[in-house]
């Protein structure tokens, strides 16, 4: 991230929600990314609903950890589509979601990350897939236990090196760009809208 920007945070309040938003979940209000994690307390869902009612992001709740929650937050159409791409079916196919419903998967997944976070169940690989990570690189992660990747960023790189990179940095340029927004007195709320 660029200095300026960096001193640009130094404004913002970090524990507000909006900023949060911007800050994790930029490269999908922009349309760079189909999903995102959000993490912010619980109580912050209110505001979260309020945020995002009508620009086209949804969001579910993956599971409640002591001091905050674990949001998932997505564009339906977008991940559709790309769910429905063979080689992630394929995927998903082996952790048993073949062909099932966006919802399902989704409350599939949610139940299987409570039983991860809870200390009852090995980590849910397939939410790699719903986060848009490529499925190589998704793969890679699983044969080797999270190590000997070429590169970590957004998430651990194991396939094509140089197109990970432009991705990472088109989600930096969108966190950039918001961030600027922000700083501009522009809402969340208006930024989702005009980027959806």
């Amino acid at each position: 991230m660029k200095q300026d920007v960096l001193e640009l945070m130094k404004q913002l309040d970090k524990d507000n929600i909006r900023t949060q938003m911007v800050l994790q979940c930029s490269p999908l209000f922009t349309g760079v990314k189909v999903s995102n994690f959000l993490i912010v307390p619980g109580e912050d869902e209110a505001d979260l609903s309020e945020i995002l009612e009508g620009t086209g992001i949804e969001y579910t709740a993956l599971t409640e950890l002591k001091d905050r929650t674990i949001f998932f937050l997505y564009r339906r159409k977008s991940l559709c589509r790309w769910l429905d791409r063979e080689e992630n079916q394929n995927f998903l196919g082996d952790y048993g979601l073949r062909d099932c419903t966006l919802n399902d998967i989704l409350h599939i997944v949610s139940v299987r990350y409570r039983a991860y976070t809870a200390g009852h169940a090995a980590f849910p690989h397939e939410i790699g897939i719903l986060l848009g990570y490529p499925v190589q690189d998704v793969k890679g992660f699983v044969v080797n236990d999270g190590r000997n990747f070429l590169c970590s960023g957004y998430w651990k790189v194991y396939g094509n090196l140089s197109e990970a990179r432009k991705t990472f940095r088109k989600y930096e340029l969108a966190k950039e760009t918001l961030l600027r927004r922000i700083l501009e007195g522009i809402s969340i709320r208006k930024i989702i809208v005009s980027c959806g």
